[in-house]
């Protein structure tokens, strides 16, 4: 799976049976104030790393159609949501790292259940612009009512995409001398600079792919 435009690359997945990476990289969108007269803008090319809100988890039944709390089957929900993040070169590759977790309701034999997740790119908070889907395999060993796994993903974006313009930096980090008339005004106000902004964050996000009546049931929940 490819993608064309050059700001990003299609995410890649990678089943694993432990936990091979850990750490993460700074968030974007850190302001803080200089001594009262400036503002020092703290960002990383690095995407953000969550999970969507409704797609952390996942419920199986059976049957497949009853919706009986007597007929769960299997729950799992996705934890330990982390990456490393290489921004040094001209893409920025982000390797991300989760867990999932399952509980079965019934412990007869030995059993593996397949779950399908995405991991998908996110720009501007609102723009898809890649996803690719996988699947992680947990197994329970006989008489097991809880197992767990984990899975890999990575992402590369465009430094340049992820990259505020030299402008907008300008407007970010300029010294204000108190009594200025622009010294008590926040430069994100500004609808330039906060699109700009927005256009220059990216997020790696990983959820369960679920369909729309699960993502109904989740919902309701």
């Amino acid at each position: 799976m490819s993608f064309c435009t050059p700001a990003y690359r299609a995410v890649s997945l990678v089943p694993l049976a432990l936990v091979l990476l850990a750490g993460g990289c700074a968030k974007s969108g850190d302001i803080s104030v200089d001594g009262g007269v400036g503002i020092t803008a703290v960002r990383s090319a690095c995407p953000v790393v969550g999970v969507p809100t409704g797609t952390g988890d996942i419920t199986l039944f059976d049957p497949p159609a009853s919706r009986d709390a007597s007929a769960i089957d299997v729950t799992a929900v996705i934890t330990n949501v982390r990456s490393t993040c290489d921004d040094s070169g001209a893409e920025v590759v982000s390797n991300v790292t989760f867990d999932v977790r399952a509980r079965r309701a019934r412990t007869d034999g030995a059993r593996e259940v397949t779950l399908p997740y995405f991991i998908t790119i996110v720009r501007g908070g609102t723009q898809v612009v890649a996803k690719r889907v996988g699947a992680v395999a947990v197994r329970f060993e006989a008489e097991q009512a809880l197992a767990s796994t984990s899975a890999q993903g990575s992402a590369t974006v465009n430094r340049s995409a992820a990259t505020l313009p030299d402008s907008v930096r300008e407007q970010l980090t300029r010294k204000r001398k108190a009594g200025d008339q622009d010294a008590a005004v926040d430069p994100l106000s500004t609808p330039e600079v906060r699109q700009a902004v927005l256009s220059a964050s990216f997020e790696a996000l990983v959820g369960f792919q679920l369909t729309d009546d699960q993502l109904r049931y989740n919902a309701q929940r």
